[in-house]
């Protein structure tokens, strides 16, 4: 009778070891899944900030155009095609599958507009345009603010992808369907941007 009093101690206790083990686990796995959530959201929110951003420019670039069309006779087929990168960009939300062709556009945008305003150099009457000055001066700002979102969201992605990449969570992440996002890598003429308001000052 004792035996078996024994055996039945050690049978509840060791179910109820199991028990708390299987407690701890579920504990841990639902703490790394909300993370990934967490995460894969802060990245969506960064993203949506970017837009943000870059809607602004949208906004701003074809009113750049429309006074340097004025005075800019030779550069026709540069404005064109910022204004046909601009179309396709602004047609674009970031999101997980379209942000590599978002970056793509975003930096050809940025080397047209380098070029925009490295030919400004030719017009001086372009260059002391009151209107033209006010614009290229909150176009450098909106420049400023994109800059400082994509720091945001490569803050955000780099999180996430450690998290994507890390066993456990790895594990997690491939069962729930949580991917790694890429970088948002501005282009060479990106990171050597031409800050208008230097073309404007002088």
């Amino acid at each position: 009778m004792w035996y078996v009093n024994e055996r039945v101690f050690i049978m509840i206790t060791l179910m109820i070891i199991i028990g708390v083990i299987a407690l701890v686990l579920i504990a841990a796995l639902y703490n790394i899944y909300v993370q990934l959530i967490q995460k894969k959201n802060k990245v969506k929110e960064a993203m949506g900030g970017i837009d943000v951003q870059l809607n602004k420019r949208y906004d701003l670039i074809p009113n750049i155009l429309t006074i340097a069309n004025k005075f800019m006779e030779h550069e026709r087929g540069l404005m064109e095609e910022i204004t046909s990168l601009r179309t396709q960009a602004a047609a674009i939300r970031s999101d997980a599958d379209t942000i590599g062709q978002k970056m793509n556009l975003d930096n050809q945008i940025v080397s047209k507009m380098g070029q925009l305003m490295v030919n400004v150099e030719n017009y001086p009457q372009l260059k002391s345009d009151q209107t033209m000055i006010q614009a290229m001066q909150t176009y450098s700002e909106v420049e400023e603010h994109i800059a400082a979102a994509r720091r945001f969201y490569n803050s955000a992605v780099n999180d996430l992808n450690n998290a994507v990449e890390i066993f456990p969570s790895s594990l997690v992440a491939s069962i729930i369907g949580v991917r790694a996002c890429p970088f948002y890598e501005a282009s060479e003429a990106a990171r050597q941007r031409v800050n208008a308001a230097d073309y404007f000052s002088k």
